[in-house]
């Protein structure tokens, strides 16, 4: 369905220090910087980072959640732990299981440097 998901951030490094472990643990390699962007590349589409274009401040999205596919529970462990390492902050209730209309998923949150919420997700 997506071609690519971009958010914005204020200080292209310090995103890349966070993206780049963040990313790891889910088998992406290091970004590709293209001046005031980077990107992830995958088979299942690209993650982009970019200092907003309009040379405006970069804001996170009220509402808003960007999630990545994990493979089990120590993967969205791995994934929450080399973020939190990295300059991310922890974010809803603490990495596990939660059961809803969706079934039963193993969940974790964070908000970025920049405040842009994600998710590691695996459903069980």
């Amino acid at each position: 369905m997506f071609s690519h998901v971009m958010i914005g951030c204020n200080d292209l490094d310090k995103a890349k220090a966070f993206y780049d472990p963040l990313l790891a643990t889910l088998g992406v390699g290091p970004s590709m910087v293209d001046g005031h962007r980077m990107f992830y590349m995958t088979q299942g589409g690209v993650f982009a980072v970019s200092k907003p274009i309009d040379g405006k401040p970069a804001t996170s999205a009220n509402g808003g959640t960007i999630g990545f596919a994990c493979a089990s529970p120590e993967q969205v462990e791995a994934w929450h732990a080399a973020g939190v390492a990295n300059g991310g902050t922890t974010c809803e209730d603490p990495p596990g299981v939660r059961e809803g209309g969706m079934g039963k998923l193993y969940l974790a949150y964070l908000r970025d440097p920049d405040g842009n919420k994600l998710c590691a997700l695996h459903r069980m």
